[in-house]
């Protein structure tokens, strides 16, 4: 029966299906449209996370959606603080994070006049969520909450809108909270026709091969994945988001590394050989098809949660729509592939090559540190529980590629739109979900500076993590590249010299400056007792940078 409640204001209304969905947190910063909503969370059970910047109430709340797969709510109020949102409402649909935001808007009779902050926020969302409306009537209000909670958490996940206008905020509350709104109906394993299909071109193949994407990553799939490589003992490879080693069987050798943005790695190589690629949670975004299986005639299978987009490059032969779990649990009984010896052999040289790169950062000395050496002294103290969280730059290439992952979305990534400044936002979010684990971030200098006002934010709140900032003194991604597609020639990437030790003391954590590669192990056992956030210097050596992109395969030690 539907209950007339005329105690209980919109924004209490929102906060109490918040609060039904077992929401713990909300991120954002206040404002006049949409204070109501902020006076709600006061009174309630979930706690309101005051951050310095909205772009960062976004990432953090994809952070918590992309860990619990529930989703993260982020607030922001009108006009600049809805379109500070984007950037990471969009970075949320392109990693499937699941993402409520509300933002505020004037009251509906001044919508169309030209007044403070008076915005058409809706159509401006609509490109980067999967769901954007207005609440117009209070009539309204559970129902827009209720679908934007299932689109958001639907299917692939991402990012849903909500604009909530200054007096439908504050007007008298008319329906019932307690129903169930933003219920997903659970999805069913794919097709029985597809599965027999895809499990008679498996069988058939000779050279098969898995690509994982992010997806496939998902702790409620882990088990699924684990015995399908178990039983099929298929090699595999993964996207910067899908998962690594940790989906490997117990005695049974079968990841050959992760590929993306470069075709040069060994699973590249292996890939090229395959006669049957089975993608498993992949989306194109993550590495693009036209890279690593352009005019490929090979047999190609995708399993997924919704049908792939059909590109001149990716045209699967099979598709298996559904809850991907239940669909590999089908699939393996159906299963007795015939790998030949030769390809077994170049899954082993495969995986011969990752394992002598990453064991040569032991031999790496000296200053500017180099990647491998930071990776090979990151291993001495990340724990089985450890959560990573990885800024884009060229950090996140070599931590990507040579460190691999222990569990399930242990390490957070941006590979979609590879955005800057997601590293301590993140690593700020699995504080909190996470208080008693070992947390650790890694950004560029350039990368840190987008977001590094939140360090304040994580002193306020008492977290902890560990957050490595690669010197170079240059957005080097873009200069690396730029000089392999410019004869040497680079613009716009030189950048200057910040103090970190002293920034980090200025906000009350503790920063360190690291000399030499020698120093750091100590620095970092250091940094794993402190109880304030630890920001640790490290002029970086990128001077191999360029093999990133090079087709040949070659020691990094002179």
């Amino acid at each position: 029966m539907s209950v007339v409640n005329q105690q209980m204001s919109c924004s209490q209304a929102i906060v109490k299906i918040l609060e039904n969905l077992g929401v713990t947190h909300v991120f954002g910063v206040p404002g006049a449209k949409i204070d109501s909503l902020f006076i709600a969370l006061k009174h309630s059970t979930i706690k309101l996370v005051l951050v310095r910047h909205e772009q960062n109430a976004a990432f953090m709340a994809a952070a918590f959606g992309r860990m619990t797969g529930r989703v993260g709510v982020c607030i922001a109020t009108s006009g600049p603080g809805v379109t500070n949102l984007i950037t990471g409402l969009a970075t949320a649909t392109s990693e499937g994070d699941p993402v409520l935001a509300i933002g505020g808007e004037v009251p509906l009779n001044e919508r169309l006049k030209k007044t403070h902050q008076s915005l058409d926020a809706v159509t401006l969302m609509k490109p980067v969520t999967k769901y954007s409306a207005e609440v117009v009537t209070v009539d309204q209000l559970t129902e827009i909450m209720g679908n934007a909670i299932r689109a958001a958490e639907s299917g692939r996940s991402g990012a849903s809108f909500i604009s909530l206008p200054k007096d439908i905020g504050l007007a008298p509350f008319v329906g019932d909270v307690d129903r169930e709104w933003g219920k997903v109906v659970p999805q069913g394993s794919g097709s029985l026709v597809a599965i027999d299909a895809a499990a008679k071109l498996i069988n058939a193949s000779k050279r098969p091969m898995v690509v994982f994407g992010m997806q496939a990553s998902k702790p409620d799939v882990a088990n699924s994945v684990q015995n399908f490589l178990a039983k099929t003992k298929i090699p595999y490879t993964a996207t910067f988001q899908g998962p690594g080693k940790w989906a490997q069987p117990k005695d049974q050798e079968t990841f050959v590394g992760r590929v993306g943005l470069f075709r040069n790695q060994p699973a590249d190589h292996l890939l090229d050989q395959s006669d049957c690629v089975i993608t498993i949670g992949y989306d194109p975004i993550e590495y693009d098809p036209n890279i690593w299986n352009h005019d490929n005639h090979r047999k190609l299978i995708a399993i997924d949660v919704i049908s792939a987009d059909q590109d001149n490059d990716f045209m699967p032969d099979v598709e298996i729509v559904g809850e991907i779990g239940g669909s590999l649990d089908l699939l393996v009984s159906k299963l007795a592939p015939q790998i030949e010896t030769n390809f077994i052999n170049l899954v082993t040289d495969a995986l011969t090559q990752n394992k002598l790169t990453v064991a040569e950062g032991v031999q790496l000395n000296g200053t500017p540190v180099h990647p491998l050496r930071i990776i090979h002294e990151l291993q001495k103290i990340i724990t089985p529980d450890t959560h990573i969280a990885l800024d884009v730059g060229s950090n996140y290439i070599w931590m990507n590629r040579y460190y691999g992952a222990e569990y399930a979305r242990q390490v957070l990534v941006s590979n979609g739109q590879q955005t800057l400044g997601v590293a301590l936002p993140w690593a700020i979010a699995a504080s909190l979900l996470y208080p008693d684990k070992r947390i650790i971030s890694v950004s560029g200098d350039g990368g840190f500076l987008f977001s590094s006002m939140e360090l304040e934010t994580a002193k306020r709140l008492g977290v902890k993590f560990i957050h490595l900032i690669w010197d170079s003194a240059s957005y080097d991604m873009v200069s690396f590249q730029e000089a392999a597609h410019y004869a040497g020639d680079t613009a716009g990437v030189e950048l200057g010299y910040y103090d970190v030790k002293a920034y980090a003391e200025s906000f009350g954590c503790k920063g360190y400056a690291i000399k030499s590669a020698d120093e750091l192990a100590g620095v970092l056992q250091e940094a794993v007792s402190s109880e304030v956030p630890v920001l640790i210097h490290i002029p970086i050596d990128y001077s191999h940078n360029i093999r990133l992109m090079q087709d040949v395969i070659q020691s990094f030690v002179n």
